[in-house]
């Protein structure tokens, strides 16, 4: 997800390879304001994440399948919200109430009727800023359900396109586990692409912005209606 904002979550983790944004985003994951991560506070992200990674161990998987192992661009990062489970699983596949609580998601629409479950589709679209490679464009996203397990996981992955952007994958994986004082949440995605792929840097620490963007609204969105219930 791309974010032009930064990151307020202290719970982070990734494992950047190299650069960044540039051509091809096929993405079912989580784009909002990924090009902003060519500022400065984009670049730290990953370094921060990869300080806080003991929090999660060994592959993350939803009923056997994961983020893509090959992909040279990737991020991954865990927070603790203080809400109930069903809370915040119901709040994250509810994809068609996003717009209320993101602001990089700018619009959204299911492709297909019913609750949220393997197979299903969903287009959505989200701001990417300038780089010094790629244009300021709008992205949009078409993502399909890979794996869904209710209260537990879920896995999507699809394209994402704008003008004079492209990157071919991407694939996000989110897991939500009960601990002590709340809900884990943890989080991985891969971008594939050639254009991404050309400044692998960049595009990881892009990567890393929108996803600790996303995190940090899951958290603050999901509490705030704990408190108001």
């Amino acid at each position: 997800m791309f974010s032009n904002r930064p990151s307020n979550s202290s719970a982070q983790r990734s494992r950047p390879r190299t650069g960044v944004r540039a051509a091809t985003l096929t993405l079912p994951l989580a784009i909002v304001g990924v090009l902003a991560a060519a500022l400065p506070p984009a670049q730290a992200a990953p370094a921060q994440a990869r300080a806080s990674a003991t929090h999660h161990n060994g592959p993350s998987q939803c009923r056997g399948e994961g983020v893509d192992t090959s992909a040279r661009i990737r991020y991954q990062s865990d927070v603790v919200i203080k809400a109930p489970l069903s809370t915040v699983f119901k709040l994250q596949t509810d994809v068609e109430r996003w717009p209320t609580w993101q602001p990089p998601v700018l619009t959204m629409k299911r492709l297909d009727p019913g609750p949220l479950r393997k197979g299903s589709q969903f287009r959505w679209t989200t701001p990417a800023p300038a780089t010094p490679t790629t244009p300021a464009t709008t992205l949009e996203i078409t993502s399909t359900v890979q794996q869904l397990q209710r209260n537990h996981c879920i896995l999507w992955r699809g394209p994402a396109i704008g003008e004079g952007l492209r990157i071919d994958e991407g694939v996000h994986l989110w897991t939500f586990t009960k601990v002590k004082g709340g809900v884990r949440v943890h989080t991985e995605e891969t971008w594939t692409g050639r254009q991404v792929e050309a400044d692998i840097p960049t595009a990881t620490a892009a990567l890393g912005t929108g996803l600790e963007a996303w995190l940090h609204d899951l958290k603050t969105t999901a509490e705030s209606r704990t408190r108001t219930q």
